[in-house]
């Protein structure tokens, strides 16, 4: 019999890439756990506490946490920060109540639309027209929403980006509590930001009442560990503890828990000192690379809407000629170096302070030589770079449509229908369509322009020449 998921990791172990990519821990820093396991491979017995009530050892390492985070209460997922999304969101929520979202956020957002029948009202991020890339949210977009509508009870933001852009969340906070309403962020690609002065504040430092994030993105913390941390006393954290439990397994890894344990400990006596020297190296090939005159670094420095950071740690590149797909397939194949992903134009490389310095060297001595290279640059074109944002009418609910009987029809044929499912292009990130949506004429031609472009299409039918649209009973 073989065993082709372990030879699979074997073989991309023995490739010894560099790993600008999740999780946080890069292969490295973890010797010390590591060698615990499989002997903490455990079950609830006595004296491991239990993570659904937690009075001893589970206790003390959220209450660490908290500390550490600057939270007033941390409770750990293992579950990922999907879980602790569902049990914020529905925590905080009763059935048929509104909440503004943002309209790119994760798709567990979506889910917990559906699961605690939500009414969304979407704000939409601001398009950096120039360098072909979404930036945050304008803060007046959702004053006026607060405004306009005072059935909204909550409002659910990202911070960071999976780009690395961060909105104005201090002043969002503001606004959100000067309506009386509560601020859930998803900050799962922002673990670190608490531990280096350089980095853009933290959803917790900035008044966020919920903040989710993926410890194992940007720390060193196994897959699918995550926490939820309680940012002010407005909220009901007895609900939240039960909802976290609904959505918990109730087999919970205590491989995973350890992990946050040991990431919380590493970030505390370590992050400051590890980042000192990672943001110094991002600074200095930025310099150096910017020299180029066909690469671009995307930064604070190049960003249009400066009311607005960039978290470095996220190094956004592009190579004016290649495609950001072919250039992320080119470091892999020829350079060992695989990137965390990559759109149309760009090549994102996730770094940590578990990295190290010569593997970022690597980095920029292979984009230059790419950058040299004639044999590399074939062009692409240029007609992509109007990427519009579509704001399609919803014409049934999203939980209601998500339960309906759907049928697969040809897209060209699709015009007036109603969508039952995602259909979300990267570049942008955001969805054209979501359950509930109208396919409109100008829809359907914007999916074709981008089918010819070779974007990734997020759908059922990933060539897009079909799509599931809500049955009519007639």
């Amino acid at each position: 019999m073989s065993r082709p998921l372990i030879d699979g990791l074997k073989q991309y172990i023995n490739e010894k890439n560099v790993r600008l990519h999740m999780p946080g821990h890069k292969g490295r820093d973890m010797e010390e756990l590591l060698k615990l396991i499989p002997e903490i491979d455990l079950t609830e017995v006595p004296g491991v506490d239990n993570l659904h009530n937690p009075q001893s050892i589970i206790k003390e390492a959220e209450q660490n946490a908290a500390t550490v985070f600057g939270a007033k209460k941390t409770f750990f997922s293992v579950n990922g920060t999907t879980s602790g999304i569902y049990a914020s969101i529905l925590s905080q929520t009763a059935e048929g109540d509104k909440v503004i979202v943002q309209r790119d956020c994760h798709k567990s957002v979506y889910q917990a639309l559906v699961f605690g029948k939500l009414n969304p009202e979407y704000i939409y991020p601001v398009y950096d027209e120039d360098n072909n890339i979404l930036l945050g949210l304008n803060s007046e977009d959702i004053e006026q929403k607060l405004e306009s509508d005072k059935d909204i009870v909550a409002v659910i933001v990202t911070y960071p980006s999976y780009y690395g852009v961060c909105s104005d969340l201090e002043e969002i906070a503001s606004i959100v509590h000067s309506h009386g309403k509560i601020l859930i962020v998803d900050e799962a690609h922002g673990s670190h930001l608490s531990f280096h002065k350089s980095l853009p504040s933290s959803a917790l430092e900035l008044g966020a009442d919920i903040v989710i994030q993926s410890t194992h993105k940007t720390l060193p913390a196994f897959t699918q560990s995550s926490m939820v941390h309680v940012g002010t006393d407005r909220v009901d954290i007895e609900k939240l503890k039960t909802q976290m439990s609904i959505f918990q397994t109730t087999s919970p890894s205590y491989m995973l828990m350890a992990s946050l344990d040991f990431a919380t400990d590493f970030a505390e006596r370590l992050g400051e000192e590890r980042l000192d020297g990672i943001l110094n190296k991002i600074s200095e090939i930025t310099d150096s690379l910017n020299k180029l005159e066909n690469v671009k670094i995307y930064n604070s420095d190049a960003m249009t809407y400066k009311s607005q950071e960039f978290d470095p740690t996220k190094f956004l590149f592009r190579i004016n000629g290649i495609t950001g797909k072919r250039l992320e397939a080119i470091l892999r194949s020829d350079y060992n170096i695989q990137l965390e992903m990559s759109d149309y134009y760009y090549g994102l490389a996730l770094i940590t302070m578990s990295d190290r310095l010569y593997d970022l060297e690597r980095l920029k001595q292979a984009v230059e030589d790419i950058a040299s290279s004639n044999k590399y640059i074939n062009g692409y074109p240029e007609s992509i770079k109007d990427i519009r944002i579509i704001n399609p009418k919803i014409i049934i609910p999203i939980y209601n449509a998500f339960y309906s009987d759907k049928i697969s029809i040809q897209l060209s044929k699709a015009e007036g229908e109603v969508s039952g499912e995602f259909i979300i292009p990267y570049p942008p990130g955001v969805p054209i369509l979501a359950p509930g949506e109208m396919v409109t004429k100008e829809i359907i031609e914007y999916i074709n322009n981008i089918k010819k472009e070779h974007i990734d299409i997020l759908s059922t039918d990933g060539q897009m020449e079909t799509i599931k649209v809500i049955k009519q009973n007639n």
